[in-house]
């Protein structure tokens, strides 16, 4: 037996008072209680079309907003309720948790604990303790930072070896020399560098559109010398709680010290080394300041630890990055030349059944493609090939016609970098650090 619905009666009579809104708050409550967000979302939003002011209301779409997931909307609204003296305590705890969401646990703390003196009735202890208010000092969290452990050793830290090495990357010769330039001979040749007093170390920062092989080349650096490799995203550092992203920045260059020599490769730079100017939160410059002061070697020297960075935007790096023995080498990786693709399609290709195909006329087939995008064309070849093969129980090679034909499907995902890069290579290139892009493009300054 289907159990009656709790609205049907509020909505028998809404149908013939529809501008009773008591009435419809009442609705709007139920629905809500019953855990139907978006009913109840619209139901207060046709209230508020009246009583565009009403807290009381406003806090009930928040409430509405928190149900339904939509996380975006719901700041947007508590942000506009914290403008009025007659911000209801409930609406500052609920902005509380969403900025703790969001790891900003400072802003959350102070609301939170602004709330519960206006009405300690909206006290939530769960959440008290997830933000370590109150907390002992030997728990793990207290008020918002993490507690201090032992001085990290990098034994939490994933080391490779990796096995390929410049003849494993096709094409970017101009590069791999570059790469030799800084990294490869001071290696080979220490006794020259110390005889002329220059460290072992420094950072290159690759810059250029998605998919070129950055950090395929800095894997190869690292094999290209039998080095120790330490691989960093942006997961590996960051994190919510208060000085924990600096540890775990520390603990990541105290890893690779420990196995110089070592390439330490940052992919997506941009997100950890953002400009200090465009951020509105202290605990991000935090975090550029200790790397900054990890690739200085302050408290610890960097001989033998060999800095790679990547990054899609180096217009949105800080520019303290690029001072001398820091990313003092910025390199544009461009998408492969004619011969690189040809070369890489190669690459891609010797694990695989082919005869006779002519990569040179399937290079010049798939011109400002990125190695992302030639490996996506012979990905495409080889299903269709799998489609065949499933139908006559054949196994056939892959042809010169499958690659061209794969290729004519797809198009270059780097177009659309260089759009972007190209406005700022024009308008904001006055040190000239833009220069090769605009060489790239046959543009003349």
């Amino acid at each position: 037996m289907t159990p009656p619905d709790p609205c049907a009666a509020l909505r028998e009579a809404l149908a013939l008072s529809p501008d009773n809104l008591p009435l419809r708050r009442l609705l709007a409550d139920t629905l809500l209680a019953q855990g139907l967000a978006a009913e109840a979302e619209e139901e207060y939003r046709r209230i508020l079309a009246s009583l565009p002011h009403d807290a009381a209301v406003q806090l009930g779409l928040l409430r509405a907003f928190v149900a339904g997931g939509k996380a975006s909307a719901a700041l947007a609204l508590v942000e506009s309720m914290a403008r009025r003296p007659d911000m209801p305590p409930e609406a500052r705890v609920i902005q509380a948790r969403l900025l703790f969401a969001r790891g900003e646990i400072p802003g959350a703390i102070a609301l939170y604990r602004l709330g519960i003196e206006q009405d300690p009735g909206v006290a939530d202890a769960s959440f008290e303790a997830a933000m370590g208010i109150g907390a002992d000092d030997d728990d793990e969290v207290v008020e918002g930072r993490v507690r201090e452990r032992d001085e990290p050793d990098g034994r939490g830290v994933e080391v490779e070896r990796p096995r390929v090495a410049f003849a494993d990357v096709g094409g970017m010769e101009g590069l791999k020399e570059e790469i030799r330039l800084k990294i490869i001979h001071p290696l080979k040749h220490p006794e020259l560098y110390r005889a002329y007093g220059k460290a072992i170390g420094g950072g290159i920062l690759l810059y250029g559109p998605p998919g070129c092989g950055k950090t395929h080349l800095a894997r190869a650096t690292a094999g290209e010398i039998d080095a120790s490799f330490v691989s960093v995203g942006i997961s590996d550092v960051l994190d919510m709680w208060i000085g924990s992203s600096e540890r775990n920045l520390h603990e990541i260059f105290a890893a690779a010290r420990a196995s110089a020599p070592c390439v330490l490769f940052f992919d997506e730079v941009d997100a950890l080394g953002a400009r200090r100017s465009d951020m509105v939160r202290n605990a991000g410059r935090q975090i550029i300041n200790q790397f900054l002061a990890e690739l200085d070697g302050a408290g610890a020297s960097n001989d033998g630890v060999l800095v790679l960075a990547a990054t899609n935007g180096p217009w949105h790096v800080d520019p303290a990055f690029r001072r001398p023995g820091r990313f003092d080498r910025v390199l544009f990786v461009p998408p492969p030349d004619a011969a690189a693709r040809e070369q890489i399609l190669r690459i891609l290709c010797r694990d695989k059944p082919a005869a006779g195909v002519d990569f040179a006329a399937v290079a010049r087939k798939t011109a400002d493609f990125s190695g992302a995008d030639l490996r996506a064309v012979v990905d495409r070849a080889v299903e269709a090939k799998l489609g065949e093969a499933m139908k006559s129980g054949v196994v056939k090679p892959l042809a010169t016609a499958d690659l061209v034909a794969a290729a004519s499907r797809s198009k270059p995902t780097t177009r659309e970098w260089f759009a972007t890069a190209k406005n700022h290579a024009l308008y904001s290139n006055d040190g000239g650090q833009y220069d090769d892009i605009l060489t790239y493009l046959g543009i003349r300054r």
